[in-house]
Parts: structure tokens; C-alpha cells; sequence
């Protein structure tokens, strides 16, 4: 190896070191954009030391200067943040917790009598899902269990208020239908066209979908609405139609940082056997 400081005119500067006679290292400086992206990660690693939990400290570590507001005990209290409190937040104050809050007072303020006549109470009362009668809208095995249990579940069903009148009554017809009950055949056959935009959950024959929790429509285990509890035609089709008209917005929390792996793995057992499991 040769050290060479030679440099013609418009020619870019090198090291000074040479290989094999012609072979030179240039000293070309990093791109300006790189620079500053490079400068740019180190001012957001500093603020997000400042701002969020970062180091330890002896048993502890620095708590930052970001905070969150959550309701403690009744009362709304600031917090410093960290992924449980934010987790907390979120229950408190997501879209489905606030409607689950509302429909929780209209209820405890309503008489059995009046929960049972107003089709979106009682669709909210029987919400939950029963554990024990093999019909498993997530699946029902070991691993899917145990995985709802660490990670919890999120369902959506979005809600078509654009459906209205004899369009509504006619899916509602033909929802009911698949489950062998007895309504008008006209009206369900209309109303099969309309199911189309339903079919991408739970299926063109209406039998569900594990992976989206979309329930199967045909055995009649109804787990948001009390269909079979309904005395006539006309108050079962009432409860598919508010469940069109208003959608379903359901969310289990996970238990992860709440439950230890061995009583998540218990319980994973407890649950899959209430019914037999698949």
C-alpha cells in the first residue's frame, strides 16, 4: 500500500491511500439529508427520555414528564404515563366504554318491564356471551383461548341506519329465516339480496367467522340478542332490526399484566372445559 496526497483539478479529494497502484479511497462527506436525520434521531431519543419512563433507578426508574388523566376511585386523577395507565385510559374512555357506561345507567334506572320492551336495552342486557354452551364466536381451542385471554377482544359491528322500513324488514325476515324460524318467505327471499353486505362476515351461508368473531347465524345461539326469548315473529324481528339500525361495538380487556402466565394457563383450562372445549 502506497500513500499518495496527489489531487488533479475538479477531482474529488481521497485519503491519501491508494491499492493496487489506482484504487483510492475517496473523502466524500455524508449527504446533508443524512446529517440531519442522524441529529434529528438524537434530539427525539433525548425528548422521549424526558417525556416518558426511560431509566432505572435503584428499584425504580425515571417516571418522565408525560402524564394521563384516569378516573381513580371516582375521582379523575393525573397520572404519569406509562402503557397500564394508558391501557386504563382507554377503557375509561374509548367510544365503546363511553356507550357501555350509558347503556349501563339506562338500565339501572329502567324496570325489568321497560328493559324488556326497548329492543336496545335488551339486546345489551344478554350481551355476554355464555361460556358453556360449546358455540365459541372467537374458537374454542387452547390456543385461541389462552390467546383472548392475554390480548382480549375487540368486536365491531358497524351500524346500516341507511336500511330502513321494508328494506329492514326483509333482512330481518331473511336473518331469522336461517335459523329455521317461521316468517314470511317473500320478504325473506327480498331481504337475501340485502344480506349480501352481511355475508363478508359472517359468510354468504351465514354460518360465521372465528377470525372476525362474527357469529353463526343459523343455530340459534344468539349471544347479543335474547331471540329466543322473544314471545312473537314480530318482537324477534324487532331486536334484528335495532341490532342493524345500531350496530354492536363489544371489547373484552386483555389480562396479561393483570393474571400471572400459570393462572391464565388455569383458566384457560377452566374455560374450555365449561363446555367442552374444541
Amino acid at each position: 500500500m502506497a500513500l499518495s496526497s496527489d489531487k488533479k483539478p475538479a477531482q474529488v479529494e481521497t485519503t491519501g491511500h491508494v491499492w493496487d497502484g489506482d484504487l483510492r479511497e475517496y473523502n466524500n462527506p455524508l449527504p446533508r439529508w443524512w446529517l440531519w436525520t442522524f441529529y434529528a434521531t438524537i434530539v427525539f431519543t433525548i425528548v422521549y427520555w424526558i417525556m416518558y419512563p426511560a431509566w432505572p433507578v435503584f428499584k425504580t426508574f425515571t417516571p418522565g414528564l408525560s402524564t394521563l388523566t384516569i378516573e381513580q376511585d371516582g375521582k379523575m386523577v393525573e397520572v404519569p404515563w406509562n402503557s397500564r395507565y394508558l391501557f386504563i385510559q382507554e377503557m375509561q374512555t374509548s367510544p365503546s366504554a363511553v356507550r357501555q357506561r350509558e347503556f349501563v345507567e339506562k338500565v339501572s334506572n329502567a324496570s325489568f318491564e321497560q328493559i324488556v320492551a326497548d329492543p336496545s336495552m335488551l339486546a345489551f342486557a344478554p350481551s355476554y356471551p355464555s361460556l358453556a354452551d360449546n358455540e365459541w364466536l372467537w374458537g374454542g381451542s387452547f390456543a385461541t383461548i389462552s390467546n383472548d385471554l392475554h390480548k382480549g377482544l375487540k368486536g365491531n359491528m358497524p351500524a346500516f341506519p341507511t336500511i330502513q322500513g321494508a328494506a329492514l324488514t326483509d333482512l330481518s325476515n331473511h336473518v331469522l329465516s336461517l335459523s329455521g324460524i317461521e316468517v314470511d318467505a317473500a320478504s325473506a327471499s327480498r331481504g337475501k339480496a340485502s344480506f349480501a353486505m352481511c355475508a363478508a362476515c359472517h359468510g354468504a351461508d351465514g354460518k360465521g367467522n372465528p377470525m372476525l368473531g362474527a357469529p353463526n347465524l343459523t343455530d340459534m345461539a344468539w349471544s347479543n340478542i335474547d331471540v329466543v326469548g322473544a314471545s312473537t315473529v314480530d318482537a324477534k324481528r324487532t331486536m334484528i332490526e335495532g341490532v342493524v339500525s345500531k350496530g354492536i361495538q363489544r371489547e373484552m380487556p386483555g389480562f396479561a399484566n393483570r393474571l400471572t402466565p400459570v393462572e391464565i394457563k388455569m383458566l384457560t383450562v377452566y374455560v374450555h372445559e365449561l363446555s367442552g372445549g374444541q
